[in-house]
């Protein structure tokens, strides 16, 4: 890889928006299927062969530029978790003149005072009416690994309660995969219904749901690429059936520390890698290095107490012209004839 810029952050190009909802000219609707906008028709238009629904053009409330737009007949939609986190979360109140308020739920950032909605409203400050008080805004970052071009597409919602429920799961997988590797998910509109104050209140509700792999795969480490891609398909099934190597007998089996840094490099390769593995692959290392003998240093000969030096005969030595052998080497001068 190639030189980068540090101070830069780095980030993938945003291709278009995952939307629940629309407005039909005067008010806004919620819509039971995906909806998915671009600026880019093309984008649009293989999400409409991927979901269904017809391409058309679309004006955004506002000064936004035009726009193409489908409302599709998905549910749910397939798509990855990129590396890093993808969740941002602010309680928001937006105008026609922008955002108003922008707050984590303790401090409301643009004014930098203490969270609004719950001084004026106290802690059931999010049922009230729309418009008067901040909305739980949820934007997560996606790949659409089945669409045009490399980027991601944003997944927005103002539900309070799907701000509980991607800020769980993110955090739970982020917590296995510490932001590295892709993860395989599916984004679905889930009915959903409450009864408060005897009525019964029916809502839609965005669900992020871990897709193809099981708890345990998504928690140990970063998945492999091809997996987290085809985490259903044949090499998908190849990789979650083949037996997990025993590191433990390798590293015990290991004559040197290489070895073990050997049997470290697979299971990380593998995405098998956790603390207690580490910290055994640290101890057989160690315990290895503690186990090889310190070289003994060479010594000069010493004479003995007449200051003769030992000799080393030379076997292998040619005779002479006389038939004899030549006197033997010495290992140092005084050496007894």
């Amino acid at each position: 890889m190639g030189s980068r810029i540090l101070t830069l952050q780095r980030q993938a190009r945003e291709l278009g928006r995952l939307r629940t909802g629309y407005t039909d000219g005067k008010r806004p609707v919620r819509s039971k299927t995906w909806i998915v906008t671009s600026h880019a028709e093309h984008y649009v238009t293989a999400a409409a062969e991927a979901w269904g629904g017809a391409v058309e053009r679309w004006q955004p409330l506002g000064n936004g530029a035009p726009q193409f737009r489908v409302i599709t007949e998905a549910e749910s939609i397939d798509a990855l978790m990129p590396p890093g986190d993808p969740l941002s979360q602010y309680n928001e109140l937006w105008s026609g003149g922008g955002c108003q308020r922008r707050c984590d739920g303790e401090r409301e950032r643009l004014s930098n005072q203490p969270c609004i909605c719950l001084r004026q409203f106290g802690e059931d400050w999010h049922q009230q009416r729309k418009g008067t008080v901040c909305s739980a805004t949820s934007r997560l970052n996606v790949i659409l690994p089945d669409m045009p071009d490399v980027g991601v597409w944003r997944a927005e919602t103002h539900s309070f309660y799907a701000a509980n429920e991607w800020g769980g799961t993110v955090d739970m997988v982020l917590s296995g995969t510490n932001g590295q590797g892709m993860v395989p998910v599916a984004l679905r509109i889930e009915p959903r219904q409450r009864v408060a104050d005897g009525k019964t209140k029916k809502f839609p509700v965005v669900v992020v749901e871990i897709r193809g792999i099981t708890t345990r795969q998504a928690l140990t480490g970063p998945l492999p690429t091809a997996l987290a891609l085809d985490p259903s398909g044949s090499r998908a099934v190849a990789a979650i059936e083949a037996p997990r190597p025993n590191y433990l007998a390798q590293a015990e089996g290991a004559l040197t520390v290489d070895d073990v840094q050997d049997v470290y490099r697979n299971a990380h390769a593998a995405g098998h890698l956790n603390d207690e593995l580490v910290a055994a692959l640290k101890k057989r290392a160690d315990d290895l290095k503690a186990e090889t003998p310190m070289p003994i240093p060479a010594t000069e000969p010493e004479p003995d107490e007449e200051g003769a030096y030992d000799v080393e005969v030379l076997d292998d030595a040619e005779p002479d012209q006389s038939g004899g052998w030549p006197a033997v080497a010495q290992a140092g001068s005084g050496a007894r004839a």
